[in-house]
């Protein structure tokens, strides 16, 4: 029963996720905000709702901080796994299409804090600032520097150009629907945390890796989702804006998860939360040199052979496909 449970919190999750995205769309077609503040911070945020509230909820319901390393690191590596995927089977799409400077700097920042965090549980300290740990304030304090890097960022404007659109609902409309789904988000996000809790006990898994699977996977659906709907419509600067960022975002989660833990460190080192952050930072090197690559091949001549992209597209796959076995 709880298994038919969990599958009904998913689907629930999933098309919530979708109508906030909706959402989320409408209000970036009646304002004139960065596209890539759109995609990297507001999309991002939106559909990384999920990894927030199963992680604060992991904290001070179910006394689980394991589920939150292993929802946060999980998810980004499946994210980008997403990404990975959507390069190899739409390699001419990704080819021709348009990339925002900022998503390598969105990047490039996910690695610092892949490397903050490793640090952390590597090397367990008793150091605390107002009752956090060092990391997590270090980590959140880049997340907000990157936001404020990609809110500044205006080079979509030269590659993403919408005609006119009008919109059946008023923007008031559409910010009440936005903060209905909201509520209901995190309702749906709880209840995914007290699932897997259960199904973890009953299964002998792993508080990690039952969060990086069971957690991680079912948050991430809805970056899934919104991200194979914009490739199918050409739009591969959304989609990695929403992905890249939705990981940056995921990131400062360990600081809300830290703020609301009282029963110690957030960050306890074991072989899969060490799994995690070495195939992370793999997959997060191979997609820096994919939109590396993509970039350098925008502004020349020089055309990049769709073979390079599809190994710097495989890596991320491959890597969580890597984890998966080496946690079984």
């Amino acid at each position: 029963m709880i298994y038919i449970i969990y599958l009904a919190i998913v689907a629930a999750v999933v098309i919530i996720s979708v109508k906030l995205s909706e959402y989320v769309d409408l209000l970036d077609r009646t304002t004139n905000i960065s596209g890539a503040f759109i995609g990297g911070v507001m999309l991002a945020a939106v559909t990384s709702l999920p990894e927030l509230f199963t992680s604060i909820a992991a904290t001070l319901f179910v006394n689980q901080p394991d589920l939150v390393i292993g929802n946060v690191l999980g998810s980004n590596l499946f994210n980008l796994a997403i990404l990975g995927s959507l390069i190899l089977f739409s390699l001419r799409k990704f080819s021709s299409s348009f990339l925002s400077e900022s998503h390598r700097g969105t990047l490039l920042a996910t690695l610092a804090m892949y490397a903050l965090v490793s640090i952390a549980l590597a090397v367990p300290s008793g150091m605390s600032i107002l009752g956090l740990n060092p990391v997590s304030i270090a980590v959140f304090a880049l997340y907000i520097f990157s936001v404020k890097k990609m809110s500044s960022d205006d080079s979509s404007a030269a590659g993403d150009e919408d005609e006119e659109f009008v919109s059946h609902l008023t923007k008031n409309q559409i910010l009440t629907r936005f903060a209905l789904m909201s509520i209901l988000l995190i309702i749906a996000s709880i209840a995914l945390t007290l699932a897997t809790d259960v199904i973890a006990e009953r299964l002998n898994l792993g508080m990690t890796f039952a969060g990086a699977l069971l957690l991680g996977v079912a948050t991430s659906l809805p970056e899934l989702t919104s991200s194979i709907s914009l490739v199918r419509f050409g739009n591969f600067n959304a989609t990695t804006g929403n992905i890249v960022g939705s990981n940056l975002f995921n990131f400062s989660i360990l600081f809300m998860a830290d703020l609301f833990y009282k029963g110690g460190s957030i960050y306890k080192s074991n072989p899969q939360a060490e799994s995690l952050i070495f195939f992370g930072a793999i997959a997060g090197i191979a997609g820096l040199a994919a939109l590396h690559l993509k970039s350098a091949s925008s502004k020349s001549t020089t055309r990049i052979p769709g073979l390079v992209y599809s190994a710097a597209g495989a890596v991320p796959v491959i890597s969580y496909i890597l984890f998966l076995q080496s946690s079984m």
